[in-house]
């Protein structure tokens, strides 16, 4: 679905990417852990053309994306939170998750003139697509309040709610259940686990070792910018060299 060969980046001399090569498969939740500056964010920030790699190549379904603005790949199906969730604040809920619907009718100034009732039934339809969605996360009585008002747990509910609008095929997710209550928790992992159920592919950047083992099929380790470790979660968690560099 979504391959990564021999990705390397740096910044000021200091390599954050070293000739990575891993892959994800379609229907599966893939972990990335490892510590702070071992190059997590800075491959999603690859995948997703939010910066270019100096050698390497991306490839989604065959084809290759390199270097894509985050627009073009949005559009081929990939969706991703940060860490910072980039909400827009003052919008409402709803409306952040409307904005996440891709090839909408406004966009093309042919159809505001032409096919203005076509665009309605289509406005129509995402926004039950939306309230449905914000129903599923929990936050439905949240849909009219700016996002800026929810707590910390319903905005990344919203941020993921924001990827499902995508209608993504991969979605990208940094840290999706740090500093948040368990039962907010809870819920964020049953999300991801009915993505990966109705056939998407994740990617899953989190510190929180009990939610990847009991979420992920494939956990990769990173340190330093490179593949350190690669297999199922138990796996990984018993490699001498995982522990090592957690003990380290």
């Amino acid at each position: 679905m979504l391959k990564v060969t021999g990705l390397s980046k740096s910044f000021d001399g200091v390599r954050a990417l070293s000739d990575l090569s891993c892959d994800l498969c379609r229907g599966e939740i893939l972990g990335l852990i490892g510590p702070n500056g071992a190059g997590k964010t800075t491959l999603f920030n690859v995948v997703t053309g939010f910066i270019a790699p100096e050698g390497g190549k991306v490839s989604l379904k065959s084809t290759d994306i390199t270097g894509l603005a985050p627009h073009r790949l949005a559009n081929r199906g990939i969706a991703r939170t940060f860490q910072d969730l980039r909400l827009i604040r003052q919008l409402s809920a709803l409306d952040n998750a409307l904005l996440s619907f891709r090839d909408q009718p406004g966009e093309r100034l042919g159809n505001v003139f032409f096919r203005a009732r076509r665009g309605r039934e289509h406005e129509r339809q995402n926004r039950q697509e939306a309230i449905r969605l914000l129903e599923d996360a929990g936050i439905a009585e949240k849909a009219d309040d700016p996002a800026e008002d929810l707590s910390y747990g319903q905005q990344k509910l919203l941020s993921l709610v924001c990827c499902l609008a995508a209608r993504a095929e991969v979605v990208l997710l940094d840290e999706p259940v740090a500093g948040i209550a368990p039962e907010m928790k809870e819920k964020i992992l049953g999300m991801i686990r009915d993505l990966r159920d109705n056939g998407k592919s994740v990617v899953l950047i989190e510190h929180d070792l009990d939610a990847v083992m009991q979420t992920c099929d494939r956990v990769v380790f990173m340190d330093a910018g490179a593949k350190v470790s690669e297999g199922t979660p138990q796996e990984v968690r018993n490699d001498p060299k995982v522990i090592e560099a957690y003990i380290d």
